[in-house]
């Protein structure tokens, strides 16, 4: 008998139940089959790059997070109807709304009591963002706090509460009511712009950003104490960050004449110095500093929620790394003492309206002067219209058959801007019409030239000489002579549909180094 482990071989059978060692075909050697081992330089550069792509993967979703996680948003509106689409942040032209909050919750509250900003906040700072499609350009336009404006009805996003609109106040409290979005809705209505975006930083913003970048280089004509903000600088040169730079933003009455225009420039000037800093550090090419920059802005920023992500504010970011500093314009919006209130402000026109047709235009705010294309409708003379005398729209004769100086001609104002019916009306006497006057009238949306029996003949040279196309020209049985209805259409300029920069509104661009003036009131002696 065969013991009960013992193990039959087959014939040709390696190894325990005749299975192969190992893959060996029968009869191979062993040493035929074996694996050729990887060289142990491979091996290590193998598993360096396994750690260093795990290790950039770990660090780009720390920081993600981190940043995401940073981030408070609210809504772009308050309830104004937007008729654009929304921008393509990396290709198109992006206008976004930078504020300062001033409200004392949280780690503002030793900068007052809650009493000192009710509701949202008021905005302490507000400055539109103008970056070019091209990324060539960028402007920042002021608003200043004290500008009395018409604030549209606005819709609270947490409550629904609806407020009603408000005249002649103070933009800074456009906010306060309805939030953010009412800000933004406001600077609409007064410009004719859509924005984009807004950014709403508070006090805390400034003093980190001011350390994440090592602080801010500012100039001031004399040495400056003022204990309501706290700054207190030598004359000259100093650099400012943390406290010193947020005073140096915060304070009223330290520059200029002591009003809130002082301190805008001062503003201005101190982010003109930032740009400068940053572009020279090459910290929007630099990922780590731009990172950094970005932790210290967003633990303290609100956006909309379209510019709610990490990747949105890089890619805004990294637009700007390439703009031409003499193309970085600080512009202030053109203002003046208010006739209802001294200690307010009110825009200048028709400088204001001409400014804003400018940036609605996108024009270069650097090149005083410079226009855009005229509107695409037809010229009164290239028309095609029927001659003198028909009822319908006429065509202009090629030499005028009447006295252009004994001709009725009026200017119905219907745009809603003080003084804007006497500049037309300006222009008409420089161009022959010297019989022309002007009167306010209602609101229209439209400019139209109307002319009563008799007059089929001037009124397209008048229409031809203000630019408006011939197919806005009409007949009117109450109307003597010919009548200009100037619309909101025709808002600034003697041309219709022709925009140009009105001089001296950009202050300075982020290529000068200028030295603040000092309130008189505040050198310290």
């Amino acid at each position: 008998m065969r013991r009960r482990d013992a193990r039959v071989q087959e014939p040709g059978a390696v190894g325990p139940r005749g299975a192969a060692r190992h893959g060996e075909a029968p009869g191979t050697p062993r040493h035929m089959n074996a694996p050729k081992r990887l060289p142990l330089w491979l091996k290590i550069s193998a598993a360096t790059v396994s750690v260093l792509l795990v290790a950039g993967v770990a660090f780009a979703a720390y920081w993600v997070i981190r940043l995401q996680s940073n981030i408070s948003k609210a809504p772009l509106s308050a309830g104004a109807p937007r008729t654009e689409a929304a921008a393509n942040d990396a290709t198109d032209r992006l206008q976004i709304l930078i504020l300062g909050s001033d409200t004392r919750d949280g780690k503002n509250s030793q900068y007052g009591s809650a009493q000192d900003s009710t509701g949202y906040g008021q905005s302490d700072v507000m400055m539109l963002l103008d970056i070019s499609a091209d990324n060539k350009r960028v402007s920042l336009t002021s608003f200043p706090r004290d500008l009395l404006v018409n604030v549209p009805a606005c819709t609270d996003p947490k409550t629904n509460t609806v407020y009603q609109p408000h005249s002649n106040v103070m933009i800074n409290s456009a906010m306060a009511e309805a939030g953010i979005g009412c800000a933004v809705d406001t600077v609409n209505k007064l410009t004719g712009l859509q924005i984009d975006h807004f950014m709403m930083a508070d006090f805390n913003a400034v003093k980190e950003l001011s350390n994440a970048v090592g602080g801010v280089d500012v100039c001031v004509s004399d040495a400056v104490y003022d204990p309501d903000s706290g700054l207190r600088l030598p004359k000259g040169t100093s650099k400012v960050q943390g406290e010193q730079a947020l005073s140096f933003l915060r304070t009223r009455h330290g520059f200029g004449d002591g009003s809130d225009l002082g301190r805008i420039q001062a503003q201005q000037g101190f982010l003109s110095s930032l740009t400068r800093k940053i572009k020279s550090d090459g910290t929007l090419s630099n990922p780590q500093s731009l990172l950094s920059i970005a932790d210290a802005v967003t633990k303290n920023l609100t956006v909309d929620e379209g510019l709610a992500s990490v990747q949105s504010l890089l890619t805004i970011g990294s637009r700007l790394k390439d703009v031409d500093l003499s193309k970085v314009a600080f512009v202030s919006v053109p203002t003046q003492p208010a006739a209802v209130d001294p200690n307010r402000l009110e825009l200048v026109q028709p400088q204001a309206t001409q400014l804003f047709a400018a940036m609605r235009a996108n024009l270069d705010l650097t090149t005083p002067g410079a226009t855009a294309a005229p509107s695409a409708s037809p010229s009164p003379a290239a028309s095609g219209a029927p001659s003198s005398g028909a009822a319908s729209t006429p065509s202009a004769p090629a030499v005028p058959a009447y006295d252009k100086a004994l001709q009725p001609v009026t200017v119905a104002d219907g745009t809603g801007i003080a003084s804007r019916g006497q500049e037309v009306a300006a222009a008409l006497v420089g161009g022959g019409f010297t019989k022309s006057a002007h009167f306010l009238a209602a609101t229209v949306p439209k400019t139209v030239v109307y002319y009563g029996a008799g007059y089929a003949d001037v009124a397209p040279d008048v229409a031809s000489l203000l630019g408006i196309p011939a197919s806005q020209i009409e007949p009117s049985n109450g109307v003597v002579g010919v009548q200009v209805y100037i619309g909101s259409d025709f808002d600034s300029g003697t041309k219709y549909g022709v925009a140009s920069v009105p001089s001296d509104v950009v202050k300075q661009t982020a290529g000068d180094v200028k030295c603040q003036a000092v309130n008189p009131a505040l050198i310290a002696r």
